[in-house]
């Protein structure tokens, strides 16, 4: 797979051509780890093109994607990947008791946006179907979805949240992701379960993502909120790549994984790009905090080495992608949050 990068993406089949590129990398990684991989929760935003890429890296595996399929489309571009499906819900615990277990899983399903108002739905899906997922698959690799929120917000004048840290966050959504972690942390210590904890900070993928939500304010004439004015984020595809091989470090205790670019983004700074790409001036509204939700990714930079899409990229993908009418998935990141409500 070549790891050259075009200069803008016009089409959602170019898109997701790139998002699902394996890097060489990933690809010796999946051919020395044995066994197929199963993907729970793969209707999300990024469980398509992570499927996808998993099956790209390793054409001889069986890669099993698993999700209730409230959208068919989902399914069928899956299945016309090469990827098996399996409808299931995953609250109920017979049902992924009855599904075939893989040796490798990466685990992508939980709750975010409508937290509020429906708190114990968030909890059940962030701590209870961790639960039923650790114990069913207690003798799979796993590589488990977390996020940047599990952290109490860092000084922006240092490196950002290392993997020690205490997690203290702010908000039940937050808090219930500490306690998906927990659960899983419980069970590869009373099974022996070897884990991959990916504590991820914003993903980007054109359609949607902080970037995005900035561009299009910027681009509409909106002001752009500043109060929390710094974060990191990732390709997607990139994120995805190492989500898959650190598979080959899942261990026990869990290994856990700071996930994101390196560079410490100022939203300000970004605003202010996409403006001279649609020849607009943007305008602001709060002041930037001394904190953020930020993290120190020199373990993710030791290991796998620095993202193969770069943040200035990034920013000019988007801004191409925007002024060209592309598409938008509708689901803002709500980056600009600081309670913990969403």
């Amino acid at each position: 797979m070549s790891d050259t990068f075009p200069d803008a993406i016009h089409t959602e089949d170019d898109l997701e051509e790139l998002l699902s590129r394996p890097s060489e990398a990933l690809i010796r990684t999946l051919a020395g780890l044995s066994g197929d991989i199963s993907i729970l929760g793969v209707g999300g935003k990024m469980g398509p093109t992570l499927a996808r890429m998993a099956k790209r890296a390793a054409p001889d595996k069986r890669v099993i994607g698993v999700a209730r399929f409230s959208e068919p489309d989902v399914r069928e571009k899956l299945e016309a990947w090469g990827i098996e499906t399996v409808a299931a819900d995953l609250l109920d615990a017979s049902a992924v008791a009855g599904l075939e277990k893989t040796e490798n899983v990466v685990f992508m399903a939980g709750r975010k946006f409508g937290s509020s108002g429906d708190e114990s739905l968030t909890w059940a899906m962030n701590v209870h179907v961790p639960a039923i997922v650790a114990e069913a698959y207690r003798e799979s690799r796993i590589a488990l979805f977390s996020t940047a929120c599990v952290y109490p917000f860092y000084d922006i004048t240092r490196q950002g949240a290392r993997e020690d840290e205490v997690l203290t966050p702010p908000g039940e959504y937050a808090n219930s992701c500490v306690g998906r972690e927990r659960m899983f942390e419980h069970f590869a210590k009373r099974y022996g379960t070897r884990v991959s904890i990916l504590r991820l900070s914003y993903a980007i993928d054109m359609r949607y993502g902080v970037l995005h939500d900035v561009g299009r304010a910027v681009m509409e004439g909106r002001p752009v909120p500043v109060d929390s004015g710094h974060c990191n984020v990732i390709w997607q595809g990139d994120a995805s790549d190492i989500a898959l091989q650190s598979l080959a470090h899942a261990a026990n205790p869990p290994f856990v994984l700071n996930l994101s670019g390196p560079e410490l983004a100022n939203v300000r700074n970004i605003a202010l790009r996409f403006g001279e790409h649609f020849g607009e001036t943007p305008t602001f509204e709060g002041s930037e905090q001394s904190s953020a939700w930020i993290v120190d990714t020199s373990l993710q930079q030791r290991l796998f080495g620095y993202p193969r899409v770069p943040l200035p990229r990034l920013v000019d993908w988007t801004a191409t992608w925007l002024g060209a009418g592309g598409r938008s998935l509708g689901k803002p990141t709500h980056f600009e949050v600081r309670d913990g409500t969403y």
